[in-house]
């Protein structure tokens, strides 16, 4: 009794810790890409308008266009990007289902000569094989698995990688305004407030890839700053250069 109840126990320890994120829901690439580049494009953006020495009000509204403008166009790339891959994958998917109706016992020897070279027996091979071909869906499905390498059934969403992005972006692209907007007259605490927050999603992104926090937000945080210096250089540069 003893024995059994050990190993229910164990099986639902096992059972408990070998859950999975998910990695394919289409989200978290747009989410993590938009909140850096709304951060270091915004920040960027208007370091650069600030080191031509431009009055206060025009860094505000640069920011805030770029603010707009930035997260519109990450939307709109995201959900043509995303769109345009589910209907590749689709189109190929249509393309496996004709070849499953036309040549199915092909298809079934086919699938049967992947799990051999896999290691399975040759006549298990073939059973297997068989027992999942009975089933058109299931068998398209094991053979975009395998042939393809997708989940027909857990494909990105244009709809969520687009509003995910649009999002994240604006969120990200609003750090370096929110000082301005709050009264603040001078650029350095938009740059502290932008550099905390890079260094803030670099160390969130590591939390959820098992990466090392520091090292993470340490690489957003240099990242971000060399572009907002460059960009402050640049514009000091040019903004001698007109007057």
């Amino acid at each position: 009794m003893s024995i059994i109840e050990t190993d229910a126990v164990l099986h639902e320890a096992h059972r408990d810790n070998h859950t999975h994120r998910d990695v394919n829901g289409g989200w978290l690439r747009p989410a993590v890409f938009g909140a850096m580049d709304g951060l270091v494009s915004n920040l960027a953006l208007m370091t650069g308008v600030a080191g031509g020495s431009v009055s206060q009000q025009t860094i505000v509204i640069t920011g805030l266009a770029g603010l707009a403008a930035g997260a519109f166009s990450m939307a709109a790339g995201e959900y043509t990007s995303v769109a345009s891959q589910r209907e590749l994958v689709e189109a190929e998917l249509d393309v496996e289902r004709r070849e499953l109706s036309k040549h199915p016992k092909d298809e079934m020897r086919e699938l049967a000569a992947l799990y051999e070279s896999r290691g399975v027996e040759p006549a298990l091979a073939q059973e297997v094989a068989r027992q999942l071909s009975r089933d058109p869906e299931q068998a398209l499905e094991i053979h975009a698995r395998e042939e393809l390498g997708i989940d027909p059934g857990d494909l990105p969403s244009p709809l969520v990688a687009a509003l995910s992005s649009f999002g994240a972006f604006a969120l990200g692209a609003l750090l370096p305004v929110l000082p301005h907007l709050l009264g603040a007259t001078v650029m350095w605490p938009a740059v502290l407030l932008a550099l905390g927050g890079l260094f803030g999603c670099g160390a969130v992104v590591a939390r959820v890839t098992a990466r090392s926090w520091w090292f993470s937000g340490l690489r957003q945080l240099v990242l971000g700053g060399a572009a907002a210096a460059i960009t402050y250089g640049l514009g000091a540069l040019f903004g001698v250069a007109v007057g």
